[in-house]
């Protein structure tokens, strides 16, 4: 692949003019722009822009982020899903303080070594906060350089990922390089835009766009099909004594490793299996008030939810047993479960 000479003095004059203003566009604290970025893996801007300052405010640095409570991190997280992302900051968070005093560290194979931080991650970091040219190769990236080329091979394999970030490296300008980076992302998000017609008319790049004479766009980029998403039946139980709820944590390995959940099991059941196994786990079940039923999607399967909602008399000790408040500023319910809170009486 090789890339017009001509990218960074097309690029960076549009971006200059019609940037989105974002919280964390006008800096360059390491600290900011990583926490940013890994918010925004797999998470749309305008969702991160409320998570994104909110968490800021209780954690404004890396000491705070790696002495943090691990409830409470996640708490601040709750919503955002792909928690592994929350426990890898704090991981990397508590390296930084052990082993580089505090302070984040420049080089490029150190930032590497991070938890959590891969190769994109990684060049966006040093380009914006250090100035380096090391490119940040995303989904928008690989979508407006495919396009510019004519590029018919499958981005999503791993060779080609590094291809474009190689073409891209002759490109970067002498100044600027975090902007450069911003540059592609940004015309990917706004203009060479996916799963619709790109906006070519005002695109700063139209005259050395390859795709764009024969409307190439509507083929590229390639992705190889995706698997289809295992489906699977979930019971949930909302098991409730007085004004509080049964809670317990999941297994610490697995999907949604470590998180509070309202009890569930995998499989359908009807509503006397569901009594007695509220009563197996010695909640004394009084009464099967109401049963809905919800769906959550992730990244590679289906939950197919049915919650049972269980008066008992007893608070078994296998659980952990919230009242509303606690669950509204304490406990951190992956959003799967939160689905089900609108259906209980408050």
């Amino acid at each position: 692949m090789i890339l017009p000479n001509s990218l960074a003095d097309l690029l960076l004059p549009w971006y200059r003019a019609n940037r989105r203003s974002l919280p964390w566009r006008d800096t360059t604290d390491p600290y900011r722009v990583w926490l940013s970025e890994i918010m925004l893996q797999q998470t749309r801007v305008e969702t991160v822009k409320v998570y994104y300052l909110r968490f800021l405010q209780a954690l404004p640095d890396i000491r705070a982020l790696a002495e943090c409570p691990e409830d409470k991190l996640l708490k601040l997280w709750e919503g955002l899903g792909y928690y592994s992302r929350a426990r890898n900051l704090q991981k990397a968070a508590k390296k930084i303080m052990e082993e580089f005093d505090g302070s984040f560290p420049p080089e490029p194979e150190l930032v590497r070594g991070l938890p959590g931080i891969g190769a994109y991650t990684a060049g966006a970091i040093c380009s914006i906060c250090f100035g380096l040219p090391i490119p940040a190769v995303d989904g928008n990236v690989l979508r407006v350089c495919s396009r510019l080329t004519a590029c018919r091979e499958d981005v999503s394999l791993v060779r080609n990922k590094k291809a474009v970030a190689d073409a891209l490296l002759p490109c970067f300008p002498a100044r600027n390089c975090g902007d450069f980076n911003q540059a592609l992302m940004e015309l990917g998000a706004m203009i060479c835009i996916p799963g619709g017609v790109p906006q070519c008319g005002v695109c700063p790049l139209a005259s050395v766009c390859l795709s764009r004479p024969d409307e190439l766009w509507r083929e590229i980029p390639v992705l190889s099909p995706k698997k289809a998403r295992r489906r699977e039946e979930i019971a949930v139980f909302l098991l409730r004594h007085a004004d509080r709820y049964a809670l317990r944590k999941r297994p610490g390995t697995g999907l949604l490793a470590g998180l509070w959940e309202y009890p569930s099991l995998t499989g359908l059941l009807s509503p006397q299996q569901a009594l007695d196994q509220a009563a197996a786990w010695g909640c004394a079940p009084t009464a099967l008030l109401r049963i809905t039923e919800r769906e959550h999607i992730f990244t590679h399967r289906e939950w197919h939810m049915t919650g049972y909602e269980i008066s008992c008399a007893v608070m078994s000790d296998r659980f952990c047993w919230a009242g509303f408040k606690e669950l509204d500023e304490i406990y951190s319910l992956p959003s799967a479960f939160r689905k089900f809170d609108e259906t209980v009486d408050r």
